[in-house]
């Protein structure tokens, strides 16, 4: 090593220039900004949407659809994956979770009737479609809406 191949460790020197420490540092004074007008202010300058005075992209495009603020968001599990249990399970949403079917509750739980079931389970979740509880009861179980 020699001596002009020193140089500080990496990450140790901050990067960033102290603005306003007085003359000597090249950013006294005004601190880079120059005499008045609106850059020089606090919060000074335009935002990124502002387009001249033209009237902004966001304001030109017409509006559509709506949120609604009442949906309740549920979370769809087939028979196919309700296959993998034994007979006479109780299956309730904190028990799907407990096994990692599902990841977070939602506002609940709905079984769809894709794929076969032949085992005699007991099912207790919010909704069903008319063909999972068919194929549930057609096995032997039962379909119980909580």
């Amino acid at each position: 090593m020699k001596l002009h191949e020193l140089q500080p460790a990496p990450g140790s020197r901050s990067t960033l220039k102290r603005v306003g420490r007085g003359i000597g540092s090249g950013l006294g004074k005004t601190s880079g900004k120059g005499h008045k007008g609106q850059k020089a202010r606090s919060g000074g300058g335009k935002g990124p949407a502002f387009e001249g005075g033209q009237t902004p992209l966001q304001r030109r495009l017409p509006k559509r659809g709506f949120t609604n603020i009442f949906r309740r968001e549920m979370i769809a599990i087939n028979l196919d994956t309700l296959n993998q249990f034994d007979h006479g399970t109780e299956i309730t949403p904190a028990f799907l979770k407990e096994k990692g079917i599902i990841k977070k509750s939602a506002a609940g739980v709905k079984v769809l009737g894709r794929g076969e079931l032949d085992k005699k389970l007991v099912i207790k979740v919010n909704a069903f479609s008319k063909s999972a509880v068919a194929k549930i009861e057609a096995a032997g179980g039962k379909a119980e809406v909580i």
